[in-house]
């Protein structure tokens, strides 16, 4: 029985349940918004709230405790640098949870968590490594030659009139399917 047992373990055990949640946390803090699970994101809320409180302390032993939890060096980093700071005035509720529906696999509800206030999309979009754009002059592209065949015994390609006729009883196929569905079948 579990009587008076307010955590969710999702069949793990602790040290598996403690990783799990820091790596989320890890990612949170490092790209703004993750998408997970509604139960998974609602656990997360917990510990990713704690770490942003030890970042608004902002002292040693707070940092010490946040490596300990996070172990990830840049999430500490950002974290003390540059998202707990747009918290300071604000005493808890870092974080929202946007519900999606469900996931078509297996029917899990699925939310994407992500941290609160104006600044979050800039925390989420410096996280993203920004593509390098080539700048060149479009080159024409030379005309494609038929590939001939190298010896006598190499048969040429088939050609693509042979192609419809094959996709043919496929077509009437997707056809019938979707007269079904649209009679309610």
């Amino acid at each position: 029985m579990r009587h008076n047992r307010d955590e969710k373990r999702f069949d793990m055990n602790p040290g598996h349940l403690k990783a799990v949640m820091s790596n989320m946390t890890c990612d949170l803090v490092t790209a703004g918004r993750i998408r997970t699970t509604t139960p998974r994101a609602k656990m997360l809320r917990r510990y990713a709230e704690r770490m942003i409180t030890l970042g608004k302390d902002g002292t040693l032993a707070a940092r010490r405790r946040a490596m300990a939890f996070l172990r990830d060096k840049t999430a500490v980093t950002r974290l003390f640098d540059s998202v707990a700071p747009q918290f300071k005035e604000r005493n808890g509720g870092y974080t929202r949870i946007l519900k999606l529906g469900v996931r078509p696999g297996d029917n899990a509800h699925m939310s994407i968590i992500e941290l609160v206030g104006s600044q979050t999309e800039a925390v989420a979009q410096s996280a993203k490594p920004k593509k390098a754009v080539r700048k060149t002059a479009a080159k024409p592209k030379a005309a494609a030659k038929p590939k001939a065949p190298a010896k006598k015994t190499e048969r040429a390609p088939k050609t693509a009139a042979a192609k419809p006729a094959a996709k043919k009883p496929a077509q009437k196929k997707a056809a019938a399917k979707t007269t079904r569905k649209a009679k309610g079948e």
